[in-house]
């Protein structure tokens, strides 16, 4: 199929490399031109495991195409998917004009049937409202999908390609059919394509990403518990999750959760539901947990130093808001440094992808190691913030020879307890017994 994918951030160059590798041609548009210039060269703009691979091989092989000329990607285009941002607003509603823009676009240019596919994480009722604009705009038959992505930043590219399922929302028999025969190759093993009404399948984003980050602020709140009555969160996580209508996924307890999605998501629906005039207090509360989750680590560090870390200095490993990606939106590293820099402290950090993101969004209010040892020099203390497999088994005779101090404040719990007892470390995890 000729598929046109409108925006090469995150979802929609994903999107777009994964549909050229099942033999479709896919012109992917953007109208920032630098971005789309190093893209013809065959540079990744993202960070994403397994992306570059695919991203060269459909380039050369002809069906991975950029342009930044929205009439020559949509032209002979079957398919139009568009993956714009959605940021939030100061209300925390998602802003809807990325999409209703383009969608005026688009409907100005077409000659014959498409199918507009939102890609995009957006609100109840979006599908109308793109809809609506074409109808305002032209006399051309269109089909408006929802089909949103459930993809995770590190293992984007395996869930595009074998996606637990896939979500349509259409009440069209037409876009149906093709959408069906679309993915038909992404799920050979008998995962399902759940069709739906638009609405449906709109809310189903939502809610999917709400309900796991209600999980993992569930489970910090479990684990804040534990440290005050004396229990192992990590027993108790074994205890829930082998559980099969519990889970064992998203209860590892930490730092909060961060990115692009669960923040935003999180908000966007609360939002929704303020509009129908219902109060959804679970996820209010979910969101005033996280916001104190992100700077826990920093009251452990506070009650450590009898609440004086004015000339302290730090070492943070960490700056992604998960591994394998250098997404920092809404990172609790982040919230973090800003945190002990208010409280008079410096800080020097190390992440394996996201350090020039950190940055271009807060200069030099840091300092940047080249590598996780050289950020130990001259600090008093230690703080993990993302779960890096780097991190996980270090070399602690190099730690005890940088670091001033054998102090260790890990808001992912990557060590052993009795391992960190056996080296003599102060080492304050979370929700589990404090090793001093």
């Amino acid at each position: 199929m000729k598929i046109a994918v409108i925006g090469t951030g995150y979802v929609g160059l994903v999107t777009g490399t994964c549909l050229a590798e099942t033999g479709n041609d896919v012109i992917c548009v953007d109208i920032n031109e630098d971005k789309v210039l190093k893209m013809q060269n065959g540079e990744v703009p993202i960070y994403e495991p397994g992306l570059d691979l695919l991203f060269h091989r459909n380039i050369e092989q002809g069906r991975l195409t950029f342009t930044t000329i929205l009439g020559d990607a949509i032209k002979d285009a079957q398919i139009i998917f568009m993956a714009l941002p959605t940021p939030p607003g100061g209300d925390g509603a998602a802003d809807l004009s990325y999409i209703l823009g383009a969608a005026k676009d688009i409907s100005k240019l077409i000659t014959e049937y498409k199918i507009i596919v939102n890609k995009s994480t957006v609100p109840v009722g979006t599908a109308d409202k793109v809809k609506a604009v074409f109808t305002e705009n032209t006399s051309i038959e269109v089909d408006v999908v929802s089909n949103p992505e459930f993809l995770r930043e590190g293992v984007a590219v395996d869930d595009f390609m074998k996606p637990d399922r896939v979500v349509l929302g259409t009440t069209s028999e037409k876009a149906k059919k093709i959408m069906a025969e679309l993915y038909g190759p992404y799920v050979r093993q008998g995962n399902p394509i759940l069709f739906m009404d638009e609405r449906s399948s709109e809310l189903t984003k939502y809610a999917a990403n709400s309900f796991l980050a209600t999980k993992i602020t569930f489970m910090n709140e479990i684990a804040n518990l534990c440290e005050l009555v004396g229990a192992d969160v990590d027993a108790v996580r074994k205890g829930i999750g082998s559980d099969d209508r519990i889970g064992k996924r998203f209860l590892f307890p930490g730092v909060g959760y961060g990115g692009s999605c669960f923040p935003k998501d999180v908000q966007a629906l609360v939002k929704s539901s303020d509009d129908y005039q219902y109060d959804f207090q679970i996820l209010k509360s979910v969101m005033e947990v996280n916001e104190r989750q992100k700077t826990i680590l920093v009251d452990k560090v506070l009650k450590y130093y009898k609440n004086d870390i004015k000339g302290k200095h730090f070492a943070l490993w960490g700056l992604a808001f998960k591994p394998e990606t250098d997404d920092i939106r809404e990172a609790p590293a982040l919230y973090i440094i800003d945190s002990l820099l208010g409280n008079g402290a410096t800080v020097t950090v190390f992440d394996p992808e996201a350090m020039e993101n950190v940055k271009n969004t807060i200069g030099d209010k840091v300092n940047y190691a080249k590598n996780q040892y050289q950020a130990l020099e001259n600090a008093d203390a230690l703080l993990i913030a993302t779960e890096w497999s780097v991190f996980r088994n270090p070399d602690f005779d190099k730690i005890d020879e940088t670091l001033k101090s054998k102090v260790v404040f890990d808001g992912r719990n990557l060590y052993d307890l009795q391992k960190m007892i056996d080296l003599g470390y102060y080492y304050n995890s979370i929700g589990r017994k404090l090793v001093d």
